[in-house]
């Protein structure tokens, strides 16, 4: 017998650094690795957020057996919303399809208005905040508990902050600018770059390993 196919596979975690550390396998990785992509998280993504609006109200009509649809200002304040820098979509597609889900669940009559829309962009902000008050919870995902027990509570904040930085900045030399904006006015010379690079080398850190968050 013979089999013929494409295998696609996905993760969240840096597998070259992982083979290095004897994590995962290198000769799995060698088998796997043939083409890479780095897909960016939905909220560097607006342009998909519209059409999957879409494709999420269908799914949902298509299991409820309902005729489900948004007044029109009501799609427009969401979709104004789930655009803005206040929308941090932490949990990617998953937080979108719940968001539609339970406003689909709770339209009387099949309509989703401007009140069900308030509240549920009220709840994705209490529920992105409550995510965000766990301080240490994007450094438990980059480096785990073993190396984040090694890090000084005194530079964890720093530490974060500094990673959503990269995670916001479309290069290492752009997260290096906004990070460095004051202190680089008073150097005749600045590789901001260069200084990102080595304050997250210090905690053992690449721009790559953090530009692995976006998935997640």
């Amino acid at each position: 017998m013979s089999s013929d196919f494409q295998l696609i596979a996905g993760t969240n975690r840096d597998l070259r650094k992982a083979a290095r550390e004897g994590g995962f396998r290198e000769d799995l990785l060698a088998r796997l690795d043939l083409w890479t992509y780095t897909l960016p998280g939905l909220k560097d993504r607006n342009a998909d957020i519209e059409p999957n609006v879409d494709y999420e109200l269908r799914k949902y009509i298509q299991r409820s057996g309902t005729n489900t649809s948004f007044n029109k200002e009501a799609l427009r304040r969401y979709l104004r919303f789930a655009v803005s820098g206040d929308a941090l979509w932490l949990g990617n597609f998953r937080d979108l399809g719940a968001s539609i889900t339970r406003m689909a669940t709770l339209a009387d009559n099949g309509r989703i208005n401007e009140d069900i829309v308030g509240q549920e962009i009220n709840r994705l902000r209490q529920s992105w905040q409550a995510a965000g008050a766990h301080q240490n919870h994007l450094l438990l995902d980059l480096l785990g508990e073993e190396r984040l027990a090694a890090i000084d509570p005194f530079d964890r904040p720093q530490l974060e902050g500094v990673i959503r930085t990269c995670l916001e900045a479309a290069s290492l030399s752009a997260a290096g600018r906004a990070l460095f904006a004051v202190s680089r006015l008073s150097k005749t010379s600045t590789n901001d770059a260069d200084r990102l690079k080595k304050y997250l080398a210090r905690f053992g850190l690449s721009w790559e390993d953090v530009q692995m968050m976006r998935s997640m």
